[in-house]
């Protein structure tokens, strides 16, 4: 792989691995004495953020270059993650998880526009994509175990820095190793791009698919810590399914990878992507009906073939989607689905679990999984009706 790509998956996982502050955010609000619908509230604001830095990101990545984009995201996550660790006031806090979650994942778009545009083959794409995941959904993993374990002897204020001087090293990281940034394209141009990309019924198509399934996906890192604690199950808890969400992924990715891989050669992966929705709504289900840290931990392990699945499906679905010259846009708008995901989890899961109890919640992920499968079925005739875009040759590789 060309060096800009490792260097971009190096960063990936080292703030996947420190990534502990809105899987934690919940557990560092407790500290301070709010209701179950203020937390959910500040979560969703996170969330917030983090949707609108996922489109902002993307245009930026476009627009005046990955390696500028990227560290100023990474730099801005380096000063405002430490402030969701001390900060005691409500709207502060407010204010503060809005720009936290804009740049919580902003290498996202940079890293998927970076893989389509440096590698050309799908099948590599799809085990670059593949082996992406897999480092994301371990290095998630060790987060959860690891703050779960330090959480109660350290505190989660620590565990939010961690996560800032890790955003600080990948900025480091982006300024040694990725080339300088391509002059950006005429302004005109650029409009005329990004208002193609909001005419393509087929993104928004797969934007909604994927919103669907994520609302599920997302419950793993947002929803599942409010399960545990309206069950009466602490941090401590939390980490041991996390545990189990990387023993299933190391078990799983070798295996599913290379086939999935193999897939992507042949044509673009709708029914991948409308199985793993099925699967990411039925892990969620088991969680909505457990009460125990086993139960929970079984539902992290029937995630992750669902997880697999859907990050490398959707990938190579967007490949046939985007234009050359709207790459970031394109990942850009598709990041967002898992933003907005963040969103809805908690908000759903905090007002099923207010409205129904378990079995609401339960429900709820089961329509979620079932929404997401069946919104591919149009989405597959209008592909199969239109080309795919046209690729336009690559003469200066954008980090």
């Amino acid at each position: 792989m060309p060096t800009a790509i490792w260097a971009l998956l190096c960063g990936t996982f080292m703030v996947r691995a420190a990534g502990f502050t809105y899987p934690f955010l919940s557990y560092r609000l407790e500290q301070l004495d709010l209701s179950t619908s203020v937390v959910s509230r500040i979560l969703a604001a996170f969330g917030v953020g983090w949707f609108v830095g996922q489109l902002v990101c993307g245009w930026l990545a476009d627009r005046v270059g990955r390696r500028t984009t990227l560290i100023g995201a990474m730099s801005i996550a380096a000063l405002v993650l430490p402030l969701l660790a001390h900060l005691g006031s409500t709207s502060a806090v407010f204010i503060s998880a809005v720009i936290a979650g804009a740049v919580y994942d902003a290498p996202r778009p940079i890293v998927s526009a970076s893989i389509t545009e440096l590698i050309e083959s799908e099948e590599d794409r799809a085990r670059v994509n593949g082996w992406r995941h897999f480092a994301v959904n371990v290095s998630a993993a060790i987060t959860g175990f690891a703050g779960g374990m330090l959480a109660g002897s350290i505190g989660v204020a620590p565990l939010i820095w961690a996560n800032a001087v890790a955003c600080a090293g990948f900025a480091l990281i982006a300024w040694r190793y990725l080339d300088a940034d391509r002059p950006a394209p005429r302004i005109a141009t650029a409009r005329a791009e990004y208002r193609a990309a909001l005419a393509d019924i087929r993104l928004w198509l797969l934007t909604l698919a994927s919103l669907a399934a994520l609302v599920c996906a997302a419950g793993m890192f947002c929803a599942l810590p409010l399960l545990m604690t309206d069950d009466g199950l602490s941090a401590t808890a939390y980490g041991w399914t996390q545990l189990a969400n990387v023993a299933a992924v190391v078990t799983l990715s070798p295996i599913l990878t290379p086939w999935l891989s193999r897939r992507a050669a042949t044509a673009p992966m709708l029914a991948p992507f409308a199985a793993s929705s099925l699967i990411l709504g039925a892990g969620m289900t088991v969680a909505g009906f457990a009460s125990t840290t086993l139960g929970y931990s079984l539902a992290a392990a029937l995630l992750v073939p669902g997880e697999i699945i859907i990050f490398i499906a959707a990938g190579n679905i967007l490949d046939h989607l985007a234009p050359a010259d709207a790459r970031g846009l394109y990942a850009g708008i598709w990041g967002s689905t898992l933003a907005i995901a963040v969103i809805l989890a908690p908000l759903v899961t905090g007002w099923a679990l207010d409205q129904g109890g378990d079995a609401l919640a339960a429900a709820a992920a089961l329509a979620s999984g079932l929404l997401g499968a069946v919104l591919i079925l149009p989405l597959a005739a209008l592909m199969h009706r239109q080309p795919p875009a046209l690729r336009k040759p690559v003469t200066q590789p954008a980090g």
